[in-house]
Protein backbone atom coordinates (compact mmCIF):
# COMPACT_ATOMS: atom_id res chain seq x y z
CA UNK A 1 0.00 0.00 0.00
CA UNK A 2 1.59 3.18 -1.35
CA UNK A 3 0.06 6.62 0.73
CA UNK A 4 0.55 10.25 -0.37
CA UNK A 5 0.35 11.86 2.49
CA UNK A 6 -0.19 15.97 1.86
CA UNK A 7 0.89 18.91 3.99
CA UNK A 8 2.23 16.31 6.95
CA UNK A 9 4.35 19.78 7.83
CA UNK A 10 2.68 23.26 8.18
CA UNK A 11 4.43 26.66 6.16
CA UNK A 12 6.31 27.73 9.41
CA UNK A 13 7.67 24.02 10.54
CA UNK A 14 8.88 23.68 6.61
CA UNK A 15 10.32 26.94 6.65
CA UNK A 16 11.92 25.83 10.08
CA UNK A 17 13.36 22.63 8.92
CA UNK A 18 14.59 24.55 5.50
CA UNK A 19 16.80 27.32 6.97
CA UNK A 20 18.04 24.32 9.76
CA UNK A 21 19.36 22.32 6.75
CA UNK A 22 20.51 25.22 4.81
CA UNK A 23 23.29 25.31 7.24
CA UNK A 24 23.49 21.78 8.14
CA UNK A 25 27.17 19.87 8.30
CA UNK A 26 26.65 17.10 5.31
CA UNK A 27 28.21 14.12 5.48
CA UNK A 28 28.75 10.68 3.26
CA UNK A 29 24.80 9.23 3.33
CA UNK A 30 26.53 5.68 3.67
CA UNK A 31 27.11 6.58 7.25
CA UNK A 32 23.43 4.59 7.85
CA UNK A 33 23.52 2.09 4.44
CA UNK A 34 23.99 -1.72 4.90
CA UNK A 35 26.15 -4.00 3.19
CA UNK A 36 24.24 -4.09 0.04
CA UNK A 37 23.01 -0.62 -0.39
CA UNK A 38 26.23 0.87 0.75
CA UNK A 39 27.01 -0.30 -3.05
CA UNK A 40 24.83 1.99 -5.01
CA UNK A 41 23.81 4.38 -2.23
CA UNK A 42 25.59 7.59 -3.38
CA UNK A 43 24.22 10.58 -1.27
CA UNK A 44 24.70 12.96 1.32
CA UNK A 45 23.66 12.44 5.32
CA UNK A 46 22.78 14.62 8.28
CA UNK A 47 24.85 12.76 11.27
CA UNK A 48 22.13 12.11 13.71
CA UNK A 49 24.20 13.71 16.73
CA UNK A 50 24.20 17.18 14.95
CA UNK A 51 22.11 19.94 17.39
CA UNK A 52 20.03 20.40 13.78
CA UNK A 53 19.11 16.80 13.29
CA UNK A 54 17.99 17.02 17.21
CA UNK A 55 15.59 19.91 16.37
CA UNK A 56 14.63 18.40 12.86
CA UNK A 57 13.49 15.07 14.50
CA UNK A 58 11.68 16.48 16.93
CA UNK A 59 9.51 18.54 14.63
CA UNK A 60 8.85 15.87 12.20
CA UNK A 61 7.69 14.15 15.03
CA UNK A 62 5.73 16.29 16.61
CA UNK A 63 4.12 16.28 12.80
CA UNK A 64 3.54 12.93 12.72
CA UNK A 65 1.41 12.67 16.01
CA UNK A 66 -1.18 15.26 15.03
CA UNK A 67 -1.57 13.75 11.81
CA UNK A 68 -4.74 11.31 11.66
CA UNK A 69 -4.35 10.56 7.99
CA UNK A 70 -0.96 9.03 9.05
CA UNK A 71 -1.58 7.84 12.05
CA UNK A 72 -4.70 5.32 10.23
CA UNK A 73 -2.66 4.58 7.86
CA UNK A 74 0.56 3.09 9.74
CA UNK A 75 -0.48 2.01 13.32
CA UNK A 76 2.71 3.38 14.53
CA UNK A 77 4.35 1.02 17.36
CA UNK A 78 7.39 2.47 16.87
CA UNK A 79 9.13 5.06 14.99
CA UNK A 80 12.52 5.00 13.59
CA UNK A 81 13.79 8.70 14.68
CA UNK A 82 13.77 10.79 11.00
CA UNK A 83 17.08 10.86 9.25
CA UNK A 84 17.65 13.55 6.91
CA UNK A 85 19.81 13.29 3.23
CA UNK A 86 20.42 15.18 -0.14
CA UNK A 87 21.00 14.48 -3.50
CA UNK A 88 23.44 17.42 -5.57
CA UNK A 89 26.40 17.25 -7.80
CA UNK A 90 28.49 14.30 -8.02
CA UNK A 91 26.34 12.63 -4.81
CA UNK A 92 23.28 12.17 -6.69
CA UNK A 93 21.65 9.57 -6.71
CA UNK A 94 20.45 6.03 -4.21
CA UNK A 95 20.30 2.67 -6.83
CA UNK A 96 17.85 0.11 -6.15
CA UNK A 97 18.12 -1.29 -2.91
CA UNK A 98 15.66 -3.37 -0.11
CA UNK A 99 15.36 -1.49 3.42
CA UNK A 100 17.41 -3.53 6.00
CA UNK A 101 14.28 -5.62 8.15
CA UNK A 102 15.60 -4.29 11.31
CA UNK A 103 17.12 -1.29 12.47
CA UNK A 104 18.93 -0.61 15.67
CA UNK A 105 17.93 3.12 17.15
CA UNK A 106 21.32 4.51 19.10
CA UNK A 107 18.54 7.03 20.49
CA UNK A 108 16.73 4.99 22.47
CA UNK A 109 18.50 1.31 21.98
CA UNK A 110 15.35 -0.15 20.35
CA UNK A 111 15.33 -2.50 17.12
CA UNK A 112 12.36 -1.34 14.95
CA UNK A 113 11.35 -3.55 12.33
CA UNK A 114 10.63 -1.74 9.30
CA UNK A 115 7.03 -2.33 8.13
CA UNK A 116 6.79 0.75 6.26
CA UNK A 117 8.80 3.08 5.03
CA UNK A 118 8.46 6.89 4.62
CA UNK A 119 10.29 9.73 3.14
CA UNK A 120 8.80 13.49 3.62
CA UNK A 121 10.00 16.03 0.57
CA UNK A 122 11.34 19.28 1.91
CA UNK A 123 12.78 20.99 -0.85
CA UNK A 124 10.18 22.15 -3.31
CA UNK A 125 10.13 20.19 -6.72
CA UNK A 126 10.55 23.17 -8.85
CA UNK A 127 14.37 23.94 -7.50
CA UNK A 128 15.24 20.50 -8.31
CA UNK A 129 15.82 18.25 -11.91
CA UNK A 130 15.53 14.45 -11.51
CA UNK A 131 15.24 12.98 -7.75
CA UNK A 132 11.90 10.95 -8.31
CA UNK A 133 11.61 7.85 -5.69
CA UNK A 134 10.65 4.75 -7.59
CA UNK A 135 9.19 2.04 -5.87
CA UNK A 136 8.29 -0.89 -6.60
CA UNK A 137 5.73 -3.33 -6.20
CA UNK A 138 3.03 -5.89 -7.88
CA UNK A 139 1.30 -3.39 -9.51
CA UNK A 140 4.76 -2.21 -11.50
CA UNK A 141 6.68 1.16 -11.08
CA UNK A 142 5.71 4.74 -8.66
CA UNK A 143 7.35 7.42 -9.48
CA UNK A 144 6.71 10.11 -6.96
CA UNK A 145 8.33 13.37 -6.78
CA UNK A 146 5.67 15.96 -4.10
CA UNK A 147 5.35 19.19 -2.62
CA UNK A 148 7.96 20.10 0.24
CA UNK A 149 5.92 19.27 2.90
CA UNK A 150 4.07 15.96 1.73
CA UNK A 151 4.83 12.56 2.50
CA UNK A 152 5.14 9.08 0.81
CA UNK A 153 4.44 5.94 3.07
CA UNK A 154 5.42 2.71 1.47
CA UNK A 155 6.05 -0.78 2.52
CA UNK A 156 9.62 -1.63 3.89
CA UNK A 157 9.68 -4.95 1.77
CA UNK A 158 9.96 -2.41 -1.32
CA UNK A 159 12.19 -2.61 -3.96
CA UNK A 160 12.63 1.13 -4.56
CA UNK A 161 15.33 3.66 -5.59
CA UNK A 162 15.93 7.75 -6.26
CA UNK A 163 16.56 8.84 -10.00
CA UNK A 164 19.99 10.55 -10.60
CA UNK A 165 19.15 14.40 -9.75
CA UNK A 166 20.62 16.43 -12.53
CA UNK A 167 20.22 19.72 -11.35
CA UNK A 168 19.74 21.87 -8.25
CA UNK A 169 19.04 19.72 -4.60
CA UNK A 170 16.62 17.38 -3.52
CA UNK A 171 16.38 17.70 0.34
CA UNK A 172 13.95 14.91 2.62
CA UNK A 173 13.29 13.20 5.56
CA UNK A 174 13.34 9.44 5.90
CA UNK A 175 12.62 7.30 8.46
CA UNK A 176 11.04 3.57 9.05
CA UNK A 177 8.35 2.79 10.99
CA UNK A 178 6.44 -0.53 13.04
CA UNK A 179 3.35 -0.63 12.93
CA UNK A 180 1.14 -2.45 15.56
CA UNK A 181 -0.22 -4.36 12.93
CA UNK A 182 2.76 -6.66 11.14
CA UNK A 183 1.05 -7.92 7.99
CA UNK A 184 0.37 -5.27 5.46
CA UNK A 185 -2.74 -6.45 4.25
CA UNK A 186 -4.50 -6.66 7.41
CA UNK A 187 -3.24 -2.76 8.19
CA UNK A 188 -4.76 -2.44 4.46
CA UNK A 189 -8.45 -3.68 5.57
CA UNK A 190 -8.43 -1.23 8.77
CA UNK A 191 -6.85 1.80 6.67
CA UNK A 192 -9.76 1.05 4.05
CA UNK A 193 -12.42 0.19 6.79
CA UNK A 194 -11.69 3.51 8.84
CA UNK A 195 -11.66 5.71 5.52
CA UNK A 196 -15.33 4.27 5.00
CA UNK A 197 -16.17 5.23 8.75
CA UNK A 198 -14.88 8.78 8.10
CA UNK A 199 -17.08 9.05 5.09
CA UNK A 200 -20.27 7.57 6.37
CA UNK A 201 -19.83 10.02 9.86
CA UNK A 202 -19.21 12.79 7.36
CA UNK A 203 -22.05 11.60 5.52
CA UNK A 204 -24.72 9.91 7.93
CA UNK A 205 -23.64 11.22 11.17
CA UNK A 206 -23.04 8.59 14.08
CA UNK A 207 -26.20 6.23 12.80
CA UNK A 208 -26.82 3.15 13.89
CA UNK A 209 -24.41 1.56 10.64
CA UNK A 210 -21.99 4.04 11.69
CA UNK A 211 -21.64 2.74 15.02
CA UNK A 212 -21.91 -0.54 14.04
CA UNK A 213 -19.02 -0.75 11.69
CA UNK A 214 -17.20 1.44 14.04
CA UNK A 215 -17.02 -1.58 16.59
CA UNK A 216 -15.91 -3.98 14.11
CA UNK A 217 -12.89 -1.68 13.20
CA UNK A 218 -11.94 -1.60 16.78
CA UNK A 219 -12.42 -5.61 17.54
CA UNK A 220 -10.06 -6.28 14.40
CA UNK A 221 -7.29 -4.09 15.73
CA UNK A 222 -8.28 -5.07 18.99
CA UNK A 223 -7.59 -9.20 17.90
CA UNK A 224 -4.86 -7.94 15.47
CA UNK A 225 -2.64 -5.06 17.32
CA UNK A 226 0.23 -5.66 18.98
CA UNK A 227 1.21 -3.29 21.59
Amino acid sequence: MLIEIPEVLSRQELQQCQTLLAEAPWADGRITAGTQSAQVKNNLQLPEQTEQSQALRGTILEALNRNALFLSAALPKRIFPPLFNRYEGETNTFGNHIDNAIRHCPVTGQRVRTDLSATIFLADPDSYEGGELVIEDTYGEHAVKLAAGDMVLYPGSSLHRVVPVTSGARVASFFWLESMVRETERRRLLFEMDMAILELRNTQGDSAPTVNLTGCYHNLLRMWADV
